[in-house]
């Protein structure tokens, strides 16, 4: 049975409920992208792949944790899932995918400029990416399980050294989604008001990521007990896309070879 971190948000968790519908929305915002031989880079859970392998003529998804794999493979035996740690894609051919996915993944990946290269590579000509991360002027506190965050233009500047054609956009939310992340705002300024000596930006990620999570998982129980509803009523339909990414709670970012 798996172990969730709130970093690993899940459809079964009641107070992951909004997390889990923000990162879902992703894989419906990707549906025009995807057509032929798809990769997924950090498959996570798989919450996508349901919806997008009736669309490729093939799908490969990779992932670190080989206990997440293995009951993918029993789950979609149609898909190919693979344990993999990347970048680089050791076992992947240049040229021979149509498209690739990547959500919430290149904020872990410690050289992201080789993992970009590396998604170029296995590209086709006329290949497009599709990837998500987290819009750094929407974050409420550091994330220690995050080795680095981007604005919009950091991301699109990195993206365009590899990139001939790079489109930002973003990933927000109604009103509904937007009433939650100002309570979850306030609820975490509670918290970290706190910490007076800033030792969130101070101390080493390792050791922050244990009561890290424990306040997080805290943070949505509480939420999902105080909102009347609010946490439960949200679907993945109330996030939406967003032409400027600065203001988006995601990064939304298309890269076509």
């Amino acid at each position: 049975m798996a172990t969730y971190t709130t970093e690993i948000a899940s459809d079964s968790i009641p107070s992951d409920n909004p997390i889990h519908q923000r990162l879902l929305q992703a894989y419906y915002l990707a549906k025009p992208y995807v057509k032929g031989d798809l990769l997924e880079l950090g498959c996570g859970e798989g919450r996508g792949v349901e919806l997008l392998s009736p669309l490729a003529q093939s799908y490969l998804a990779l992932d670190k944790i080989q206990e997440v794999i293995d009951r993918l493979k029993e789950k979609h035996p149609k898909v190919d899932f693979q344990q993999a740690v990347f970048p680089p894609f050791q076992t992947l051919e240049d040229n021979s995918f149509d498209s690739v996915v990547s959500f919430q993944v290149i904020e872990h990946i410690k050289d992201d400029k080789s993992f970009l290269k590396e998604i170029y590579r296995v590209l086709k000509p006329g290949g497009i990416a599709v990837l998500t991360t987290p819009n750094i002027k929407k974050t409420l506190t550091r994330n220690p399980w995050h080795v680095r965050e981007y604005t919009a233009e950091q991301l699109t500047q990195l993206a365009s050294q590899i990139f001939p054609k790079v489109t930002m956009k973003g990933v927000g939310g109604n009103e509904k989604v937007m009433k939650y992340y100002e309570q979850n705002k306030e609820s975490v300024r509670r918290i970290t008001r706190f910490d007076i000596f800033n030792l969130q930006y101070r101390l080493p990620a390792p050791l922050l990521r244990i009561p890290y999570d424990i306040l997080n998982r805290v943070n949505r129980n509480k939420l999902n007990t105080s909102d009347s509803g609010l946490v439960a009523e949200i679907t993945h339909n109330d996030y939406v896309m967003m032409e400027d990414g600065d203001a988006a709670l995601d990064l939304f970012l298309i890269l076509e070879k």
